[in-house]
């Protein structure tokens, strides 16, 4: 097998070099899509995602000009560190979006609908209302402030910090280490700033409910919680949608030089 690939790369150079490249390209947008918001989504069907990937590596073959590999190239390792790179990127898009379902777990446990829980088709497990409605919404705004863009941009300038036949792979170089650990560390404090109006009105409620019941025991505070809370926490979304939306658009918009 290896002495006829070795022919037909010596009969068929610039075909060789192209499908080569074309490999290593595809195989760095499936690790993008493994794990980047909207594109790892398992409401879409894997057909789809490869024929996605397989477009856009015939589109990015166009910019990205296919080399010959250097001789002696371990092609597997290769093919497995454009994966394990494409891979990085999406992880570190996604860590973004889960700061914005943090905030929304935040707010449907202060609300008191943490027994309201549904099933995520797109990780198969039980997620609570307020989460998947923010995670809903983050997608969204992340596809409307350009968010797709941001990722294949990012995959087009990965090739230049790591090209596709290098097996030279330093994490430390590629990677910022201090960044990646500040962004995975700040995702419940900034989702607790996103959280932080619903909050402190329902601490509020909670305070004023407290008062009651020590001036008026015969009153069930108890009961009357998950009756005001979630209607409470309702009312202080529908005022601050809008500066709430906003302040994620912002949030988002601020890591696009990230890319």
């Amino acid at each position: 097998m290896d002495e006829i690939l070795k022919q037909f790369a010596t009969l068929f150079p610039e075909l060789n070099n192209a499908l080569g490249a074309g490999i290593m390209i595809f195989l760095r947008l499936v690790g993008l899509m493994r794990l980047a918001p909207v594109l790892s989504k398992s409401e879409i069907p894997s057909i789809v995602k490869i024929s996605i990937a397989l477009i856009c590596t015939v589109i990015l073959m166009g910019v990205i000009k296919p080399q010959a590999p250097p001789a002696n190239t371990p092609i597997y390792l290769c093919m497995f560190l454009n994966f394990f790179f494409g891979m990085i990127i999406g992880f570190v898009a996604n860590c973004i979006l889960a700061t914005i379902l943090a905030g929304g777990d935040m707010i449907n446990n202060q609300m008191g609908l943490s027994s309201a829980m549904i099933m995520d088709p797109s990780t198969r497990s039980q997620v609570s209302v307020m989460a998947n409605y923010f995670s809903t919404l983050a997608l969204l705004i992340f596809i409307y402030s350009g968010g797709i863009y941001w990722l294949f941009n990012a995959l087009i300038k990965s090739f230049t910090l790591l090209p596709m036949y290098s097996v030279d792979f330093h994490f430390e170089k590629f990677v910022n280490i201090q960044y990646l650990s500040d962004v995975t560390a700040n995702i419940l404090f900034t989702g607790l700033h996103i959280a932080s109006p619903v909050l402190l009105a329902t601490m509020g409620q909670d305070i004023i409910l407290g008062i009651i019941s020590k001036t008026a025991p015969q009153v069930n505070v108890f009961s009357l919680s998950f009756l005001f809370k979630p209607v409470m926490g309702a009312f202080i979304l529908i005022v601050i949608l809008p500066g709430l939306i906003n302040v994620i658009t912002d949030y988002l918009v601020s890591f696009a030089s990230i890319f």
